[in-house]
């Protein structure tokens, strides 16, 4: 639960920099006024910055349990955040001029994945490292279905502007590989984490809700029409 909860955590720290004036400038987020909106900009990097300190005292406060875990755990949060290949190296790439579609695909949302899956397998005392590939292939078919409905989906359905890759120049694999291209490239990824859950009581179980996820981010309808 604390590594679950560090996850998410970190995540809304993202999502509240990310909607910042001086990266995204989003007006909205899930359908309410982003943080700097409602509370105004020094308030926004200060909650962010504080979501990222929580993130790890969740991890510290679960540790009685299993106190030796708690290091690797730490470990796998913290380079999923950091840079290198980290949530903060995908932000950095937005700063660039020519920025590597995938490189940035699996540092910017997918890092975040691949702790997931990680952390999941570190927490329950198995041996994350052959989780990791699932975590890399579910965080860029996010992105990927992400771009999608960037262009594809309406500020009602996804809580938050559209058209924002365009009008900023980020990286984008609807703009690069065209909507129907993108929407095959989405469906191959999900069918290539399916295949690279690694044996586990819960594996079917595991395949299912990854199909359920996949139909949520990015349903039917819209793969047709894009």
């Amino acid at each position: 639960m604390g590594a679950a909860v560090a996850i998410e955590l970190m995540h809304c720290a993202s999502l509240v920099h990310d909607d910042l004036p001086c990266f995204d400038d989003a007006a909205t987020r899930r359908g309410r006024p982003s943080v700097h909106r409602a509370f105004g900009e020094r308030l926004a990097v200060l909650a962010g910055d504080a979501l990222i300190v929580h993130a790890f005292q969740a991890l510290t406060r679960h540790a009685a349990r299993a106190p030796e875990r708690l290091v690797p755990l730490l470990g796998i949060l913290a380079r999923a955040v950091g840079a290198p290949a980290g949530i903060t190296a995908g932000q950095a790439w937005e700063c660039e001029d020519d920025v590597p579609l995938v490189q940035y695909q699996r540092a910017k949302t997918g890092a975040l994945f691949v702790a997931a899956a990680m952390s999941g397998a570190c927490a329950s005392g198995s041996e994350p490292g052959e989780w990791a590939r699932l975590g890399e292939r579910l965080g860029e078919a996010y992105q990927v279905a992400d771009d999608v409905r960037d262009v594809a989906a309406d500020a009602a359905t996804l809580g938050k502007p559209v058209g924002q890759d365009l009008a900023l120049g980020r990286p984008s694999a609807a703009h690069q590989l065209g909507l129907a291209a993108a929407v095959k490239h989405f469906e191959q990824l999900v069918e290539e984490a399916m295949a690279c859950i690694p044996d586990s009581p819960g594996g079917a179980h595991l395949r299912t809700l990854i199909l359920l996820e996949a139909q949520r981010i990015l349903p039917m309808e819209m793969r047709r029409a894009a």
